[in-house]
């Protein structure tokens, strides 16, 4: 049976944590985790780096029993290195490997991995089918509507997919051409949610910042589920609010002492597996999220980014 399919009968309206490049370690993902992420994915993983032996690609891949199910991401532009890479990543023993075809940076597209794919969609059929069958664990896929406003082929690209044996598909509402900006185009991932030769399931991600936007994207368009990324920097209680409007439940925000204590056992994480002057450099890219609105956190936030140790940020945040 499906992995996703049997995985969403048992927990319908599973939330995902989206792989996001020097954001989504082991620590991040644990908090998440605790909040309410259902499905987890490593960091993307270059497959060319993968096959070279680079240890920091074998760090991402790090994962524990608490994290399942878990996913290896990873992409590339080669197909043979797709196949190693996956082949590698199997041997860790996640549930799924998941392929990259949407990851808009500039750097990732010009070595032609990623969106890059876009432009190709034989290729990239292709190398998706190579995965496929290289491998044990199941394979789904994360990608764009298209290459730019004038070229969204999603819903033939999904079927395609669907058809030489991929197991779940996430589309980002948004071509490559718009990176993260302007608005996500849901009806697209509608569509192909909707689309009847479509088996598999089908989910949904871009600019879901709220638990209101979970329920009326799910509503309106039918996915099978969600995938959260950039929302949840810094504020990884996103899962646990979009949980409680779901069921109709009260959401009860954290208050200032939860948030710093949160802060501190991501920073605690972080520093077992980095060293700390690592993570405490690292962490600063999670600051704005965990302090939103809250007041006069303008001077606060310049004394923590100065800070290169535990013992400075605690003196910060506890002035």
């Amino acid at each position: 049976m499906n992995f996703f399919s049997h995985y969403l009968e048992k927990y319908p309206k599973a939330l995902f944590l989206a792989p996001m490049e020097e954001i989504t370690d082991m620590p991040f993902r644990k908090i998440c985790k605790s909040m309410g992420a259902d499905v987890l994915t490593s960091e993307f993983v270059s497959s060319e780096a993968l096959i070279r032996d680079v240890q920091k690609s074998f760090d991402k891949m790090t994962f524990d029993e608490t994290e399942r199910p878990f996913g290896i991401q990873i992409f590339g532009h080669d197909e043979n290195s797709l196949v190693k890479a996956a082949q590698v990543a199997e041997v860790q023993h996640p549930d799924f490997i998941d392929i990259n075809w949407g990851c808009p940076v500039k750097k990732v597209v010009e070595k032609g991995a990623g969106a890059a794919i876009l432009k190709d969609i034989h290729r990239m059929v292709s190398c998706t089918k190579a995965v496929v069958n290289a491998v044990k664990l199941p394979v789904s896929v994360k990608t764009r509507l298209g290459w730019d406003m004038n070229d969204k082929p999603i819903v033939t690209v999904a079927e395609q997919l669907q058809d030489i044996g991929i197991q779940a598909i996430t589309i980002h509402g948004r071509t490559r051409s718009q990176l993260y900006s302007g608005v996500a185009d849901w009806t697209l991932i509608g569509e192909v949610k909707n689309n009847p030769r479509m088996k598999i399931p089908v989910i949904g991600n871009g600019d879901i910042t709220s638990a209101e936007k979970a329920v009326l994207f799910t509503q309106r368009y039918g996915v099978d589920a969600l995938m959260i990324g950039r929302a949840a920097i810094g504020n990884p209680w996103i899962f646990k609010e979009i949980k409680k409007i779901f069921v109709n439940e009260i959401y009860q925000p954290p208050s200032l002492e939860e948030k710093i204590n949160i802060l501190l056992e991501h920073l605690t994480n972080k520093i077992a597996l980095y060293g700390e002057k690592r993570a405490c450099l690292e962490m600063r890219k999670h600051y704005m999220g965990y302090f939103k609105g809250v007041d006069n956190f303008k001077k606060v936030r310049l004394e923590l980014m100065k800070a290169i140790s535990m013992e400075e940020i605690e003196r910060v945040l506890y002035i």
